[in-house]
């Protein structure tokens, strides 16, 4: 299954009982596996899971850490944007380059890079040692 179709297709199975916003995420690991995610909604907002997250995480229990390519589907006028929680969890996994694509039911198609989506990501360099010793 392609990683366009897993999207769809964990989509139908979103937990969305309050919002009917279902959305479905797929990330492409570096190994080669898709693996995908629906957002899970919890009546105790904010405690709720984004497709994104679902993705990710279905990914590093199978072992993997990096990811290459996103596909993110919703029932939008516009493609659906990752929230900016997601955007830095794909930041984490994914590289500058990596290729996202965002998508409504009614075949839009929007493509960036990781950068795009998410210009000035946080990332380990900001968390360089050397750095805490200046005055």
């Amino acid at each position: 299954m392609s990683l366009e179709k897993s999207a769809f297709a964990v989509r139908e199975n979103a937990y969305a009982p309050y919002s009917n916003f279902k959305v479905g995420a797929a990330v492409l690991s570096e190994g080669g596996t898709i693996y995908s995610g629906c957002n899970v909604e919890n009546i105790a907002y904010p405690e709720g899971t984004c497709a994104e997250a679902g993705a990710i995480a279905a990914m590093v229990a199978a072992g993997e850490t990096k990811l290459t390519e996103v596909f993110v589907v919703a029932d939008s006028k516009q493609p659906v944007s990752p929230c900016g929680g997601c955007r830095q969890k794909l930041a984490e996994f994914g590289s500058s380059d990596t290729k996202v694509t965002l998508a409504n039911l009614d075949g839009v198609r929007v493509t960036m890079t990781m950068a795009e989506l998410l210009p000035g990501a946080f990332g380990v360099d900001h968390m360089d040692a050397d750095h805490q010793d200046r005055d």
